[in-house]
């Protein structure tokens, strides 16, 4: 299993960028490799409440992967969790 955690920016399907911290790893199961995480915005805005599918989600030194959203939860009155499912190839 490998992981990521640190900095990221989470580019919506409108082209709009939202930065934050990311954490992600890889996992195997039943002979099928994927990809997933969390990622913590910055700033919560309705846009990233509402995001879902065409995704991308960059790393630093331009590495970038494709990723869907299937979880958004309130962390505090300010802060949410966004939970991603990767597709293709991991960014890490």
């Amino acid at each position: 299993m490998t992981t990521y955690s640190g900095p990221a920016r989470l580019t919506l399907a409108g082209g709009t960028q939202v930065s934050g911290m990311a954490s992600l790893s890889t996992n195997q199961r039943g002979g099928l490799v994927g990809w997933g995480g969390t990622f913590r915005p910055d700033q919560t805005s309705a846009d990233i409440r509402s995001a879902g599918e065409g995704l991308s989600l960059e790393l630093p030194y331009d590495q970038i992967g494709s990723v869907s959203v299937t979880g958004v939860r309130k962390l505090l009155a300010t802060q949410i969790l966004v939970t991603l499912t990767g597709s293709g190839p991991a960014p890490f």
